[in-house]
């Protein structure tokens, strides 16, 4: 398959024919819905899940949800307390053991033994841990600039902006704040910058705010991490081929881990994009080229 022929004028529009749909996972303390967006035919039982970012949702991708319709059913969850998925009453129930559950009960929902993942960043942690587990159902998996060491430094600088968001008066001053918090995205054109945009806000009493629970950030505030975050023991665990993808000037994922990603556990393929830093956002030919290649190769799985 030729990618970049199939993307066609998609990379300058607003891609069309995905579905919206949900499904209800289990806490602690109740039920919520969980929502994600379809793309492809229903009925394919190669299933591609796609998983964003912390304070992202399902639609960052659209455009590599697109391309790869005829190939896979792509699965693009709201992970619980974004986009269009419920938030959750106990804050201190956002973390990986619920997340991780969540997806799993998708994945029963999609009434598919496996699945390939792309995961950016927490969707990649995420990822990771389901990985690593005994019987996992991730056969094929890309990591969007994130490893098992993440530096403190990173995670100090996604808490000074995480929930912090305030009411926006329009999209066009939401987009410059965009614009400014996301701007290791690297160079993205006024389209894409829109496309995260109008999808990052929702309209509120004054304007519009964004499609996140500001309780996510509780668990940065009442418990902040002095030293890097260290997962090396989950990395080793995973057995399915992997793909690392790295901003060059990634504060997360720094060129030492990934490439010590490539030696040990799942000895993973790393591929560095220059002039951006955390994360390739996957909106552009050469990024949805490297990762369409991965997944469709079927002599590696």
């Amino acid at each position: 398959m030729d990618v970049l022929k199939s993307l066609g004028g998609l990379l300058n529009r607003p891609p069309t024919g995905m579905r919206e749909r949900s499904v209800q996972c289990a806490s602690a303390h109740g039920l919520h819905r969980m929502a994600y967006t379809e793309w492809g035919d229903p009925a394919n039982p190669r299933v591609l899940v796609c998983v964003h970012g912390l304070t992202r949702n399902g639609r960052d991708f659209d455009f590599l949800a697109a391309a790869l319709a005829n190939d896979y059913r792509v699965v693009c969850p709201d992970v619980v307390g974004r986009g269009r998925s419920d938030w959750l009453k106990i804050k201190a129930g956002y973390g990986f053991p619920q997340y991780v559950a969540d997806m799993v009960t998708l994945i029963a929902r999609l009434d598919v033994p496996t699945v390939h993942w792309v995961g950016t960043s927490m969707g990649g942690l995420i990822g990771m841990i389901l990985a690593a587990l005994p019987g996992s159902p991730i056969t094929r998996m890309v990591l969007n600039d994130v490893g098992p060491k993440i530096t403190v430094e990173s995670i100090h600088r996604i808490a000074e902006y995480v929930g912090t968001a305030p009411v926006f008066a329009n999209l066009d001053v939401a987009e410059r704040y965009i614009r400014e918090v996301s701007a290791p995205f690297g160079p993205l054109t006024d389209a894409q910058w829109r496309h995260l945009t109008e999808h990052a806000v929702s309209a509120v009493d004054g304007g519009v705010a964004m499609v996140y629970d500001p309780g996510i950030a509780e668990t940065f505030r009442e418990s902040p991490l002095e030293s890097d975050v260290d997962l090396w023991d989950v990395y080793d665990a995973i057995r399915c081929p992997t793909l690392v993808i790295r901003g060059a000037d990634s504060d997360l994922l720094l060129h030492e881990t990934a490439l010590e990603m490539s030696q040990r556990g799942p000895k993973a393929t790393l591929v560095e994009f220059e002039g951006i830093g955390h994360a390739p956002m996957l909106l552009d030919a050469a990024q949805i080229e490297v990762v369409s290649r991965f997944l469709l190769d079927d002599t590696r799985a």
